[in-house]
């Protein structure tokens, strides 16, 4: 069960493409978001779709595939963890972000 503590799996589509970052090492980094739909009915019978977006984070050969495959509007599934930092912006002011370090990654929809 300890394999289920933070695990995370999403299916959607890419909302940018991937921002991709070399570092000094050779380590590559991509960093995506994904967009994810739930659709519902509210109270007057309406069909509603809400959407939620994601940070993505991938690191070594799962961003070099990000790198060569991915773009926006690309339907993916992804499995990963979630994961908190913070920084501070150029004014000072501490700022949180929530990522999801993906460490599996499926390309769904049609081929090209």
């Amino acid at each position: 069960m300890s394999t289920l503590r933070n695990k995370v799996q999403l299916i959607g589509n890419l909302g940018n493409n991937p921002e991709i970052i070399s570092l000094d090492s050779g380590k590559k980094l991509a960093k995506f978001s994904l967009a994810t739909n739930e659709s519902f009915k509210n109270a007057q019978g309406e069909k509603v779709t809400e959407t939620q977006w994601h940070n993505l984070v991938a690191w070594g050969k799962t961003a070099e595939i990000v790198e060569k495959y991915l773009e926006k509007g690309k339907e993916v599934a992804i499995e990963g963890k979630l994961t908190t930092r913070n920084y501070e912006d150029k004014e000072g002011t501490k700022k949180y972000i929530t990522e999801v370090l993906v460490n599996e990654l499926l390309m769904l929809g049609n081929k090209q």
